[in-house]
């Protein structure tokens, strides 16, 4: 009968006990790892507005009358003085007018010395009864319509005269010719633009502003200045002016803000930044990257005490570059995902680490000390 070592078996059998010891380990965590964050207050936010240097008293200059553009003696860029002729228009018709009108004053004022002349002789012959009281009474309505005649002459006299004064264009300050919008030649009606003028003096910046914008705006408000021309250099300035309707097209909100700073020199139309500091008592603050939507609706997964995910809708106020503001629908010290929302799915239970690498105790509203 054959015999075998026992050594080599015995090595066997504990190499089997060792293997099954290993076997034996606890799991590796599946879940899948998420970044999360909490929702910061909003609080004050800056908000930057580009805009263009324009003059504070800006007009457009027409012509009350209709006619051809006889002279143009101004052209844009072209400073002027108060009263300075900008344009004329071919007035030969306005003159003619007026010469006719002057000639039927003349005759009326004729027709008027004549019925009062003869008011005066049937004074005196109804006096002495040499004429009825009825005559005289008509001599002396025709008296009064002459007069009246006369009258409406004149004044219609003083409208030629003043439409041929409406035939020039003057400068209504000191300033600068912004735009020049008709030339010599062209036949413009009246109240047709010819200029932009805008006056020496205060300087504003014009920017327009988003509905949201609105409730955080006032007139008076101070915000910051810069021109692009001249980086760095910040003035002080303030809301001057709000408009009360949007633009029709844009659906924006003109705003005129004003320089402070006497010593700031600009050129009109020079582009320039506002900076304004917007401050909200309410909202919290998540990255844009959290969002997701549920139902059409703004929605962000937020991480319940047991570590499974639920999707909530949120209310948001704002939209931000990097950020949104929300309103309602989420807590500040709740956790929320704010990396790969759209491979989430709901009730996944999920391990939360922050933007350190560092585990979340999401049952808490700390972050796990390590």
């Amino acid at each position: 009968m054959r015999r075998f070592p026992l050594r080599p078996l015995g090595l066997a059998a504990v190499l089997l006990l060792t293997l099954s010891a290993c076997s034996s380990g606890p799991e590796p965590d599946s879940r899948r790892l998420v970044l999360v964050t909490q929702a910061q207050p909003s609080g004050a936010a800056s908000q930057v507005f580009a805009g263009e240097v324009r003059a504070r008293e800006e007009v457009t200059l027409s012509f009350r009358v209709a006619g051809k553009i006889a002279n143009r003696y101004a052209d844009a860029g072209t400073r002027v003085q108060a009263g300075q002729i900008l344009a004329r228009l071919d007035d030969d018709d306005l003159a003619l007018q007026s010469q006719a009108a002057d000639a039927s004053v003349q005759a009326l004022r004729a027709d008027r010395d004549l019925a009062a002349a003869e008011l005066t002789r049937y004074r005196e012959l109804v006096g002495k009864q040499l004429v009825s009281q009825s005559l005289y009474d008509s001599k002396k309505a025709q008296a009064q319509a002459a007069q009246s005649r006369y009258q409406q002459a004149v004044a219609q006299s003083k409208v030629n005269s003043n439409q041929t004064g409406y035939a020039v264009i003057r400068a209504p300050a000191n300033g600068v010719i912004s735009q020049r919008l008709a030339e010599a030649g062209q036949v413009v009606s009246a109240g047709q633009p010819v200029f932009a003028f805008a006056a020496d003096g205060a300087r504003d910046v014009s920017i327009t502003v988003a509905e949201q914008h609105l409730p955080n705006l006032r007139v008076g408000q101070p915000v910051k200045l810069e021109l692009w021309t001249q980086e760095g250099q910040v003035y002080e300035g303030k809301i001057r002016e709000i408009a009360a309707a949007a633009d029709a097209l844009t659906r924006t909100y003109a705003v005129r803000v004003a320089f402070d700073d006497a010593a700031a020199v600009t050129q009109l139309g020079q582009s320039a930044r506002v900076y304004m500091t917007e401050t909200t008592d309410q909202g919290l603050s998540v990255p844009l990257s959290a969002l997701t939507e549920s139902n059409g609706k703004p929605a962000v997964w937020v991480i319940a005490r047991d570590g499974r995910l639920q999707k909530r809708g949120v209310a948001v106020r704002r939209y931000g570059a990097r950020s949104a503001e929300i309103s309602a629908g989420l807590a500040q010290n709740e956790w929320i995902v704010q990396a790969g929302v759209h491979l989430l799915r709901e009730g996944e239970s999920v391990r939360a680490v922050d933007a350190d690498n560092r585990p979340v105790a999401v049952a808490g509203t700390t972050k796990a000390a390590r």
